[in-house]
């Protein structure tokens, strides 16, 4: 992250910085090793242009731009990072291959990532079920997660999700389930609570998953689509594969400013 230092300086021999709003640079790295980069950088790309979105917010001026993560020198660009859908241990693979995984590791624990999907699984605790010699996980967000609890690519479909926490909450979300995992539990972590921000009706959940002994609590969990922990936000579906920017604008807003606000603030005492 870089933060400017320079004012606008004086306008009629009187000196005004102390009236202007800072401007503070952010960059957004997608992970660009495999599955839907391209599109979370075009959605983005789409919500800096949109005249609804504020760039002026807090007293500040937004500067924001968006990197393409496929080295640590990338990442390193970053103040957030999104990891898209694709193929959950493909991914991990190759961040081990990149030299990225360890980098990646240090990146989570204190700044903001959004995973999406493939993406979500990655940050997850724990993993039902992982593939035969474990799997590669971040181990950010406080949940135990399933593999393509949906099924098979045949199995995937849309639905209509209502989301209160976005801008224009009447109306709702569609939500793109391709291969998605389900959240099978909430995991114990007194210290950064979960916020739920997205579930789907139960009637939609499929019939059985690896953990055979769900209670009425986890069924509650397994509805959970979207949610935040701490500077961390983790999708079980596609907000990219949308036109509909909300979700990015979300990410951006609550989880990175608000990072960045505070990493600032942190920086001047």
């Amino acid at each position: 992250m870089h933060l400017a230092t320079d004012m606008h300086g004086s306008f009629g021999g009187g000196d005004i910085s102390s009236t202007l709003p800072d401007e503070v640079e952010v960059t957004i790295g997608i992970l660009a090793l495999q599955g839907a980069f391209i599109e979370h950088e075009h959605a983005l790309q789409r919500l800096f242009m949109a005249p609804s979105f504020l760039r002026q917010r807090k007293g500040i001026n937004w500067k924001f731009s968006t990197v393409q993560v496929r080295s640590t020198e990338d990442l390193e660009r970053c103040s957030a990072l999104i990891i898209p859908g694709g193929e959950s241990t493909t991914i991990a693979l190759l961040l081990r291959l990149s030299s990225l995984l360890e980098p990646l590791r240090a990146f989570s624990a204190t700044k903001p990532i959004w995973g999406t999907c493939a993406g979500a699984i990655l940050l997850a605790k724990e993993i039902a079920n992982p593939k035969k010699g474990g799997q590669e996980v971040l181990g950010q967000v406080s949940v135990r997660i399933e593999r393509n609890g949906w099924g098979s690519q045949v199995e995937s479909f849309e639905a209509p999700l209502e989301v209160p926490k976005l801008r224009n909450p009447d109306e709702p979300f569609t939500g793109v389930f391709i291969r998605a995992p389900v959240i099978l539990s909430l995991l114990d972590d007194k210290d950064a609570p979960i916020e739920e921000i997205a579930r789907i009706p139960e009637d939609l959940l499929p019939a059985q998953s690896c953990d055979t002994n769900t209670n009425k609590e986890d069924r509650h969990a397994q509805a959970l689509v979207a949610l935040r922990q701490g500077n961390h936000f983790l999708t079980t579906f596609h907000p990219e594969l949308t036109e509909d920017d909300r979700f990015h604008e979300f990410f951006v807003v609550e989880c990175v400013l608000d990072y960045v606000l505070k990493a600032r603030g942190k920086q001047r005492l």
